[in-house]
């Protein structure tokens, strides 16, 4: 009996139906993560893929190893891009080095503060910045601090969007490439 339920596939079934069903969820989580800053959406995104191979084997996974190393790339560089943009946001709108470098402190910092201190954090850096270090007047200060919320706000969008082509980048390599 147990050979012929292997032999007809009825078991791998099952397996490649809970794989699926646990990489969703996990591909869920992470688009979740992109917006919500409690949660390390690509890393979650990441892991889905690690899961899914792991789940279901190199064979009947379709993902290529290569496909891992652009994952994780994705990530690598959206984070990046996130923990930089409240700062270039600060220098965009005409602030000093000192406000980039006090929005990418607060950034840092207001990580420690969540979900309030991602958008506190680089502006209260950015004003304390151009105030403290730069000797800038209030209204530059206010304006390098709100450049940099907008430069935070862009890095997040550009997260959520680096998110979806992951997901994207890793239904291809499954679907199409294999």
């Amino acid at each position: 009996m147990w050979e012929t339920l292997q032999g007809e596939g009825v078991l791998q079934g099952i397996g490649t139906g809970a794989a699926w069903f646990v990489t969703i969820c996990l591909l869920i989580a992470g688009l979740v993560g992109c917006v919500l800053p409690i949660l390390p959406g690509h890393l979650i995104i990441l892991i889905g893929a690690i899961a899914y191979r792991l789940m279901l084997g190199p064979a009947n996974s379709g993902m290529a190893w290569w496909s891992f190393a652009v994952l994780i790339f994705l990530m690598a560089a959206s984070q990046a891009f996130e923990f930089f943009s409240g700062a270039a946001g600060s220098k965009w709108f005409g602030g000093t080095r000192w406000g980039a470098i006090g929005a990418f402190v607060g950034s840092i910092l207001g990580l420690f503060f969540l979900p309030f201190g991602l958008l506190l954090g680089p502006l209260i850096g950015a004003i304390a910045g151009e105030l403290m270090f730069a000797k800038g007047k209030t209204k530059t200060a206010v304006t390098s601090g709100v450049g940099s919320v907008v430069g935070t706000l862009a890095g997040m969008g550009v997260k959520i969007v680096v998110g979806v082509i992951m997901i994207g980048w890793m239904m291809v390599d499954i679907f199409l490439i294999h």
